[in-house]
């Protein structure tokens, strides 16, 4: 069996997501931004992970548009942080690519779910 791709970069994001939190709220002195960061960008693994038991299949999509929310709300914060100059262009760009990576997986996901759905 395959490897489940956006659980793993999902996982993956969490991490780094963690480690950026940490760097903005030790070394940049930033608590806010950062903390909404944290939560979002951590949230977005939980939700997939969430919907591996989803009760249905509508359940399934339900929580992973959640999840898509969530990962627009993180490339939200990701792009104040940068315009605010708490991010330099080399960080924001390498996160940013992430997110965006993210968010195109869970488009594709939810929208061949959908498609799924609608012809059973």
């Amino acid at each position: 069996m395959a490897d489940n791709i956006i659980k793993t970069k999902s996982f993956n994001f969490a991490l780094r997501i963690i480690k950026l939190f940490q760097f903005l709220k030790d070394d940049k002195k930033e608590y806010v931004l950062s903390k909404q960061l944290l939560r979002s960008g951590t949230a977005i693994g939980a939700l997939i992970r969430e919907s591996e038991q989803a009760e249905s299949k509508k359940d399934f999509i339900h929580k992973l548009a959640i999840a898509q929310k969530e990962a627009n709300e993180t490339d939200y914060w990701l792009e104040l942080l940068f315009q605010s100059n708490y991010l330099n262009e080399i960080q924001f760009q390498s996160v940013k690519s992430d997110i965006v990576e993210i968010n195109k997986i869970l488009a594709s996901i939810i929208i061949t779910s959908k498609q799924k759905l609608s012809t059973t």
